[in-house]
């Protein structure tokens, strides 16, 4: 799988919340270093797994707007030779 790259700002906001989460929802404050790690990760080991499940996903959406556009087509010709 590619390296998806963030922007700086995408990345500070990310690495943002995750503190806001340790601090607010698990009662441990972590720093922005921790964090960062926390990120990298969870973008490396989790992220692949959403990254593909996404990329499946948009597969079947796809394939059934193909089916879609078929059926059109067939019904245009059908039409037609009436």
């Amino acid at each position: 799988m590619t390296r998806i790259e963030l922007s700086k700002e995408e990345k500070a906001e990310l690495i943002a919340r995750i503190q806001h989460y340790f601090d607010s929802e698990l009662d441990q404050p972590i720093g922005l270093l921790k964090a960062e790690f926390v990120l990298e990760f969870f973008a490396k080991e989790v992220g692949a797994a959403y990254y593909k499940k996404g990329l499946e996903d948009a597969q079947v959406a796809l394939a059934r707007r193909m089916d879609d556009l078929s059926e059109d087509v067939y019904e245009l010709q059908r039409t037609a030779t009436e």
